[in-house]
């Protein structure tokens, strides 16, 4: 690749329209805002006209007949590529590293990646306490490719869809597989997330400003209720925001003929992208991500670098598990001292949907300008712990040149074992591999989902029910690893653990 297909990054902004906005703007107006300044950052008016490519992740809040063509619209410019992806947190720097790849290829001058969410606002209006004059709500006409369903309809059945009942599993495996007690794995799941805290409440973007204790995370209350054992509301995802974030990214040449300050430039300097077994239950483990892994080294062998170069992380965090799994399969000590967030994370910078990744990589552009020797990695997460998307960032362009390298291989080898398909209709011994009690909104737990292997050796899912009591002690005590009957109640047409 020669030097001025390289790709940089010009110009990014983010905007966080807060609670107490009497008109709100709608997620193509909050993409138009934030388009317009990442523009303006650049310091040179004619870099609108050499866009020629727009990148959008999915918007969750509201939808248009076609929201790209109606943003470019209010930019000023008519897109030769059009992309609207379907739903995924690893979506924005999957579009970063698919953007790189395009103009070092030549495929397009001057790229805009943006997304969007009002959720908070779309909500308020559902509860009758705020009036939109927002556009007719309209199906998107095209989108490439479906919209993702991560489980499977067997998962579906126990209510793995519901994100924080998914990732509950996995902490729960993981919490048994480091051997920690569950007092030891809460003050850890609370010391991590309090580190998360106290960055957004520095944050000027953050939807939540205020730095909670590991305490405050982690102990159940009024303000505070589990959500499913063993989480918090404050150990997960706030999805009840409005965000918008934009970044312009083109090449060397297009840099050089506008006379940008190359102060500015900011370089991807490696990325990837790769996957998961699809379904939770044939996973050979709950507890890991082989995707993590691989693409973490791939990101940092294109960006020349070693872990120990890097400055500071963005590790998606939208329940504490995907943090600690992300931890272990990069590399990263407990112990080590880097910043694991530069925004706050999902719980309290606020989890725009798909989009979060990108304002990671607006803050990320932020900081290298201020500190031209940092390097950031960035780790964005789609679906149940399935999709991996990495992207490293600093003021060098990538060691290896993008568009070059195939990773089909091992996104094969990564596919190749899945565990076989699930009993649906199980009667026998079940043993624990991981397990999550849900609670209802006034606290009190309703029924818990366990998954585990048959005496056979091949996995099921079951649902818990008993009283309120008994479902509250389960939680004192490590059920990984404890062997259960189990049986397919036909009415209810699920696997049941019997207790007694």
């Amino acid at each position: 690749m020669k030097r001025y297909k390289t790709p940089v990054i010009l110009g990014v902004a983010q905007y966080t329209q807060h609670k107490n906005t009497i008109n709100p703007l709608d997620p193509l107006h909050l993409m138009a805002k934030t388009a317009h300044e990442a523009l303006n950052e650049s310091g040179s008016s004619e870099l609108v006209d050499t866009l020629d490519s727009i990148y959008m992740i999915n918007i969750y809040s509201w939808s248009y007949k076609d929201a790209p063509f109606e943003l470019s619209k209010l930019l000023g410019f008519k897109p030769k590529n059009k992309i609207y992806l379907p739903d995924g947190g690893n979506t924005p720097q999957m579009l970063m590293n698919r953007a790189s790849r395009n103009l070092a290829q030549g495929k397009a001058n001057a790229i805009l990646v943006t997304g969007a969410e009002a959720y908070y606002s779309f909500h308020k209006n559902k509860l009758g306490k705020l009036n939109l004059n927002w556009s007719v709500r309209e199906e998107p006409k095209y989108m490439e490719g479906k919209m993702w369903h991560g489980t499977t309809p067997f998962e579906n059945k126990y209510k793995l869809r519901t994100p924080s009942y998914s990732y509950a599993l996995f902490e729960t495996a993981i919490r048994a597989t480091n051997g920690e007690t569950i007092e030891e794995h809460n003050n850890f799941m609370g010391k991590l997330f309090q580190h998360y805290s106290e960055v957004a409440s520095k944050n000027s973007n953050a939807w939540t400003k205020e730095a909670f204790s590991a305490e405050e995370i982690i102990e159940p209350n009024f303000d505070n209720r589990y959500v499913c054992y063993p989480y918090t509301k404050r150990m997960c995802s706030n999805m009840f925001i409005d965000q918008s974030s934009s970044v312009i990214i083109t090449t060397i040449d297009i840099a050089e003929s506008l006379n940008i300050n190359e102060s500015l430039w900011i370089y991807p300097m490696g990325g990837a992208d790769l996957q998961n077994i699809f379904a939770i239950t044939q996973r050979p483990n709950l507890y890991d991500s082989p995707a993590l892994k691989e693409a973490s080294k791939l990101a940092l062998k294109q960006a020349g670098l070693t872990l120990n170069e890097i400055n500071a992380f963005d590790l998606y965090s939208c329940f504490p598990s995907i943090v600690q799994i992300a931890l272990n399969e990069i590399g990263i000590s407990k112990s080590d001292s880097r910043p694991l967030t530069l925004t706050g994370g999902l719980p309290f910078f606020g989890g725009p949907w798909s989009n979060y990744s990108l304002h990671a990589i607006v803050k990320a552009v932020e900081i290298i300008r201020k500190n031209p020797m940092f390097k950031v990695f960035i780790f964005a997460n789609g679906g149940y712990n399935t999709k991996v998307s990495i992207g490293i960032y600093g003021k060098k362009p990538s060691q290896e040149p993008w568009g070059e390298r195939d990773d089909t291989a091992i996104q094969k080898s990564l596919l190749s074992n899945p565990l076989p398909k699930p009993i649906e209709k199980a009667n026998g011994i079940i043993t624990i591999e991981a397990y999550t009690i849900i609670y209802n909104k006034e606290g009190l737990p309703t029924e818990g989902i366990a998954i585990g292997k048959l005496t056979n050796g091949i996995r099921t899912l079951a649902k818990i029910y008993s009283s309120n009591k008994i479902l509250k002690e389960l939680e004192k005590e490590e059920l990984v690893g404890k062997k259960f009957n189990i049986f397919y109640d036909s009415k209810k047409q699920q696997n049941i653990i019997d207790l007694k």
